[in-house]
């Protein structure tokens, strides 16, 4: 007879979905007011300390004619910042994505007012002042705040205000760089950590609003259009080289980041001088080779259509590297990935001179996106962010593999991205592999009992323990019933205690008096052996009657902590559990040659 499995679905149910999408598509337009405001202040920002101007138009700082003096404009934006930081609110330090990470895991995803308001301008003030960075990261950790404040006036759980918050991330991310599917795969990759219709949908709506919004501001053009040639087949080889060389660029990029933070943290001056330290080295390499300073969109896209001869290239790799690895390990505030964008593309500047099977402007871009996707530990988020980028549909496969190629290396060579070992410092460690819980995707109709020994309600205590729990005792607990219905469930431990604290008349009283006054915790065939699970270790229980409602209570099965471990030695097996079912047939199956003997 077919089984009633109208409960199991694909996804789980959730009314409140559209009401948080709602809240999404609000939160989709205010990031992008942010992003607005954040990239107007760091045009500001620029004119005014490079310039002398007060002016929003984007002008690179590499067109300042300052001199020498060049090297004291990084000092006084590390200042003003570190200062910020120090009095204002220290959650302004780094570049945003590990601070956003940590506030989902850690802090039920609640940030305060300051952050929302202190980012954007610490940020603002850094990269305006010739700090190496991009606005990504500072404008997903405005966007998360303000999601994170927007879910903080209304009664919504703290997985739904994770939901906004990385809503607010995402958006952000959406309206610096229109790219509104990198920036869901980003949330997935890094800051949702599930994937589920009830986070995945919201966010989504946010970045699709984003993404409207931002032509009112952007318009739709792509940041940096350009269109490769279809590669050849030995451009595969080239692709496994650059993802290793790029993979190796990311991992040296990350321990060299994480030394010269431990570096400037056996400094004697207070914490708040290190930007001020750290702008100092901006301000030689910006000496140096200017280009390095600032975000770079217009060296990027030099970069990418391959108007940077070689010398100049290496420069910019070179000074770029230097300064962006200082200046974050002095714990200023700015975005990696801009950076990222311009030390992979300059990579792949350099080797586009020696690698065959392809246009030679396109291996910047695949170059790019597999530091990026290394770096980060988020290849899908870096390919189609690339992608994204570009517009550039004959990069796609060489993008796949490279990216590819690179995160697996990174994956290898270092324990940690530079996502994570920040929050690992802080004593966080996380782990970023998930897959469906075997208590997930099961129901308790699939593991249950369904022949239980009952005891009925007119048992008293005296006889209960006799027969049931004497030295013949087969369960350890006992539902107790009524007509089919559940009162409760009785156990040893239950009725010593009545037998040591009542009176001996009172041990003829029937069961169903002991448990008139108790409420019974009960498990329903619809509910998944994650739910129960959760309810033995809330209640402390060992198992649980399975009603068919709770109106009637009507006696179905049992299910026990037992029953729900068997889920968990099913999937060790699958993962660790080695079988063959066929062998491979090697032709005549007699031994054409004698046996090799082995020397005694």
């Amino acid at each position: 007879m077919h089984s009633d499995d109208s409960h199991k679905r694909d996804f789980s149910a959730n009314a409140r979905l559209p009401g948080i999408s709602v809240l999404a598509a609000v939160i989709g337009v205010l990031a992008t007011l942010a992003a607005f405001v954040l990239l107007s202040l760091i045009h500001w920002f620029t004119n005014l300390f490079f310039f002398g101007e007060f002016s929003f138009a984007d002008r690179s700082p590499a067109l300042n004619t300052l001199g020498p003096w060049v090297i004291v404009v990084p000092v006084v934006g590390g200042l003003i910042v570190g200062m910020m930081a120090r009095f204002g609110s220290e959650k302004i330090r780094g570049h945003g994505i590990p601070e956003a990470i940590e506030a989902i895991l850690f802090g039920k995803s609640k940030m305060s007012p300051k952050v929302a308001v202190l980012k954007p301008l610490s940020s603002g003030i850094v990269i305006g002042s010739g700090g190496p960075f991009g606005a990504e990261g500072p404008i997903i950790m405005t966007g998360g705040a303000l999601g994170s404040l927007l879910a903080q006036c209304v009664r919504v759980t703290s997985a739904e205000r994770k939901t906004l918050l990385v809503a607010g991330a995402a958006a952000g991310m959406t309206a610096v760089f229109g790219t509104p599917v990198a920036a869901v795969l980003l949330a997935v990759e890094l800051l949702l950590f599930e994937w589920r219709p009830r986070s995945f949908l919201p966010v989504a709506l946010a970045c699709a609003v984003a993404g409207f919004a931002r032509a009112v501001f952007f318009g739709t053009a792509p940041l940096f259009p350009m269109q490769t040639l279809p590669p050849h087949a030995v451009a595969l080889f080239s692709c496994i080289i650059a993802g290793l060389l790029a993979g190796a660029l990311a991992s040296g990029l990350s321990a060299a980041l994480y030394k010269v933070e431990d570096l400037f943290g056996h400094l004697p001056p207070h914490w708040s001088w290190w930007p001020a330290i750290g702008g100092l080295v901006v301000g030689i390499g910006g000496f140096i080779e200017p280009r390095a300073l600032g975000v770079g969109y217009d060296v990027i896209g030099d970069l990418l259509h391959q108007h940077i001869i070689l010398q100049v290239a290496i420069a910019i790799l070179v000074v770029k590297a230097v300064i962006w690895v200082v200046a974050l390990g002095s714990g200023t505030s700015g975005g990696v990935l801009a950076p990222l964008l311009m030390l992979g593309a300059g990579l792949g500047s350099v080797l586009s001179h020696v690698l065959p099977g392809s246009d030679p402007a396109l291996w910047p871009l695949v170059c790019m996106a597999a530091t990026l996707g290394a770096t980060l530990g988020a290849p899908l988020t870096a390919i189609v962010f690339a992608f994204g980028l570009t517009h550039d549909t004959n990069a796609l496969l060489p993008l796949l593999t490279a990216t590819l190629v690179a995160h697996g290396f990174a994956t290898v060579v270092m324990k940690r991205s530079i996502m994570t070992e920040k929050i690992a410092r802080r004593g966080y460690h996380i782990y970023r592999e998930y897959g469906v819980d075997p208590l997930e995707r099961h129901y308790v109709d699939e593991v249950m009992t369904r022949n239980v020994d009952t005891i009925d309600a007119n048992v008293t205590v005296r006889d209960a323990l006799d027969r049931y729990f004497g030295s013949t005792q087969q369960r350890r607990a006992f539902p107790v019933l009524r007509d089919g219905a559940v009162l409760g469930v009785v156990d040893r431990a239950m009725l010593d205690a009545v037998r040591a604290s009542a009176a001996t008349e009172e041990l003829d009283t029937p069961l169903a008096s002991l448990l008139a006054q108790r409420s019974p915790d009960l498990a329903l065939p619809a509910e998944t052996c994650r739910q129960i699970a959760t309810r033995l270790a809330i209640h402390g229980l060992e198992r649980l009657p399975v009603v068919a409602d709770r109106e009637s209570r009507q006696l179905v099965g049992i299910v026990s902590r037992s029953d729900l471990v068997k889920l968990s030695l099913s999937h060790f097996e699958e993962e660790h559990k080695k079988e063959r079912f066929r062998r491979i047939p090697m032709g005549n199956s007699k031994r054409r040659f004698p046996p090799v003997r082995k020397a005694s």
